[in-house]
């Protein structure tokens, strides 16, 4: 699996940055999510998105302004990833993360298949939901193959096990150096209802099995 993106462990925040979410689940900076390891996704060492998935049609419907910010659902599990632009018509699994605080990646068996750090906001609920994916394998490309395609004012959904579904705007798309990844941009705490789609870019680096750089797609609730 791919290395930590980043060199150094930032800073532990404040005590009262590390408070818990209503339930007593904790945020995304209280279980250091600073470090979470979204190198876990790089590599062709368990990097597994797809090319072959079905075409979503639910979320062609969203018409909502983009600068809108839609009102906080209640905590859901997600169950489905939406992207109609790129093909993405994929399950999630929920993701954790080690004993270094290192982000687990999904399974790299399955291609067409998104994770959800399950310890964090749920897409739609208020805070940040971290969406990671892989964008190949060692045989074939994965979910986030096309996540690249995906520009300011484009739109997906999240289907949630209540029934509902949160439907999202991309505010930007930007690739970062692994060892320069701006973690608490990425990973901190947001008052609104926010999402990010990980997965690896770059140039693959075969010395070290990973790929060089990380490509972060920022989005809001609408």
């Amino acid at each position: 699996m791919a290395a930590d993106p980043s060199s150094a462990t930032p800073s532990t925040p404040a005590a009262h940055d590390q408070g818990t979410r209503p339930g007593g689940r904790l945020t995304l900076w209280g279980v250091a999510a600073a470090i979470l390891a979204v190198g876990v996704l790089g590599g062709h060492h368990g990097v597994s998105v797809t090319t072959d998935v079905a075409r979503g049609s639910g979320a062609n419907a969203v018409q909502a302004d983009p600068h809108r910010v839609g009102e906080a659902l209640p905590r859901s599990a997600p169950t489905r990833l939406l992207i109609p632009k790129i093909a993405v018509n994929a399950p999630f699994t929920a993701l954790t993360t080690n004993a270094s605080g290192q982000l687990q990646p999904p399974p790299a068996a399955n291609t067409n298949l998104v994770g959800w750090y399950s310890k964090g906001a749920a897409p739609g609920e208020a805070g940040t939901s971290i969406i990671a994916g892989h964008v190949d394998t060692a045989t074939s490309a994965a979910v986030f193959a096309n996540l690249d395609e995906l520009k300011a004012g484009d739109r997906f959904s999240v289907e949630r096990a209540d029934g509902s579904r949160a439907d999202f705007v991309v505010d930007s798309a930007e690739t970062f150096e692994k060892d320069k990844f701006p973690s608490r941009r990425v990973y901190a705490d947001a008052p609104r209802p926010e999402a990010r789609l990980i997965t690896c870019a770059g140039d693959y680096d075969h010395s070290v099995k990973d790929y060089t750089e990380n490509l972060v797609v920022f989005a809001h609730l609408v």
